[in-house]
């Protein structure tokens, strides 16, 4: 019964391993940070596909897939079309060459954007890394039929997520990478064929579920499953196109043309891969519906796990429960390493101690490393949904980096006022918002919405009003201010 519990921990103590020694490389603050700026085309695809698949994919995914059948696309879909924004980009992110958004966001818009952004990433990762945890525990849990409680599971992860990302930094994130992608990538093309046999195929779905479960939208999800479908969509767009965990691997490519290689093939791979596990979704819950209670958010996300453990061959299913752990380590890393860095270099270094000693700012952010995944495990303890915790962090921040930033690199007219006037205000309404659905009678919050309506759009059109209203109304950059976003226009 454990056979799969044991080569998955065989895995990690692999990883462990591996982490250890590639962790005496690290000297300086740059190898921590950006795997001294070296990362070639290939280790950069998968470190940026498994940067991006993670629970959100195989566990959020699954939860909204149960829900809403292949609707839940519409949740994958926006990282897409972020992706080819991002392709137009990444060099000039690459030239730039530095370590965080507030690096960017500092010298167009100055040091209170720098902070403020600081504190929206904070937030936004640590819930990130907090759902994590969770998916490690479901991991653990179905992987050892019952076991291994979900809650000691998530101590489990926790404990991995930590010791890997403290130990090696973004070296160890971008090799661990290499193997879990291709791990992922396998797993996810294997696994399809025996699941869509097993629950029946096509036919047996469409007589056992809903015909909503195969609509463009369905109508079952939630009191305005249109604006919740768009919410989604938005939600993952504007977290895609900003996200810092992407922005620091392109300072981590060896040139700009390494970095935009590595979006081309980082789109095909994304694509496929969250295609497939919706699709083996969907299969996998008409087979187990009866066994699923989804007036518990969690449940639906445990689908795909049962699927790999109940409804493919063996190896197979091993593999696939190796993707899903992958997804988890690899992914809590990126985001547990990216507010630390946001800790060190936005926070401590620009306003505490500029020429930190190298050694000494290396053991600083393992401590940090260590304090924030301390704070997201007890996050994940009280977690209810990781859906719903995956939502508000895209959210909180997308609409508070995203549209400041791309406007940085992008939007000439765009004014230090401007800037910080969008940051502000998209953190604000998002963080009100939220604290109004929690707090509000439940008949007023349908489907976790103040009045209905998801919070995406009022927090994102506060920040892009400001943004463009109030840079329209300042004074207009200077050449030399614009000199290192446009160097070769005036």
């Amino acid at each position: 019964m454990h056979t799969y519990l044991y080569i998955i921990l065989a895995y990690l103590l692999v990883l462990t391993v591996i982490n250890f020694i590639r962790s005496k490389r690290i000297k300086s603050q740059e190898d921590f940070m950006v795997a001294g700026r070296k990362l070639k085309t290939s280790v950069m695809v998968f470190t940026l596909i498994c940067t991006w698949i993670g629970s959100g994919t195989f566990i959020a995914g699954a939860e909204f897939a149960s829900k809403a059948g292949f609707s839940a696309l519409w949740l994958a879909a926006g990282a897409w079309v972020g992706i080819i924004v991002i392709y137009f980009l990444a060099g000039k992110i690459q030239t730039f060459g530095q370590y965080t958004i507030g690096d960017i966001l500092e010298t167009r818009y100055g040091p209170a954007a720098r902070l403020i952004g600081a504190i929206a990433l904070i937030i936004s990762f640590i819930a990130i890394v907090s759902y994590q945890f969770v998916a490690g525990g479901f991991i653990l849990n179905v992987t050892t039929d019952g076991a291994i409680p979900d809650s000691v599971g998530t101590i489990i992860a926790a404990i991995f997520v930590i010791l890997f990302t403290a130990l090696g930094g973004m070296v160890a994130v971008a090799y661990t990478d290499l193997p879990n992608g291709i791990i992922i990538l396998l797993a996810c093309l294997l696994s399809v064929p025996f699941v869509y046999v097993a629950a029946g195929g096509l036919s047996t779905a469409t007589q056992v579920l809903p015909p909503g479960y195969f609509a463009v939208v369905n109508e079952q999800f939630g009191a305005h499953p249109t604006l919740k479908v768009g919410g989604y969509f938005l939600s993952t767009l504007l977290l895609l196109m900003g996200v810092q965990s992407m922005y620091q691997k392109f300072y981590s490519a060896r040139t700009p043309k390494d970095a935009k290689k590595a979006v081309i093939l980082w789109t095909i791979g994304t694509i496929f891969v969250e295609t497939v596990v919706v699709v083996i979704a969907v299969f996998a819950y008409s087979k187990f519906k009866d066994q699923l209670d989804l007036s518990i958010p969690k449940e639906g996300g445990k689908v795909v796990l049962m699927a790999a453990r109940n409804l493919v061959p063996a190896p197979v299913g091993v593999l696939l429960l190796g993707a899903a752990c992958a997804v988890v380590i690899s992914t809590g890393m990126n985001y547990l390493l990216s507010p630390s860095t946001t800790i060190m270099r936005d926070i401590y270094q620009r306003f505490f101690k500029k020429e930190a000693d190298q050694k000494t700012m290396v053991a600083l952010q393992k401590t940090f490393v260590t304090i924030l995944g301390v704070i997201a495990f007890l996050l994940a303890t009280r977690l209810k949904s990781v859906l719903e915790m995956s939502y508000f962090a895209y959210t909180i921040y997308g609409v508070a980096i995203t549209p400041a930033l791309v406007a940085a690199l992008a939007w000439k007219r765009a004014t230090k006022a401007g800037g910080l006037a969008s940051i502000a205000s998209g953190t604000i309404v998002c963080i009100v918002l939220k604290v109004l659905a929690e707090v509000l009678p439940p008949e007023k919050v349908p489907e976790g919405d103040p009045w209905g309506i998801p919070l995406i759009y009022p927090a994102f059109a506060a920040s892009l009003i400001t943004l463009i209203v109030v840079s329209l109304l300042t004074k207009k950059p200077k050449p030399e201010e614009l000199e290192k976003f446009f160097p070769n226009k005036k």
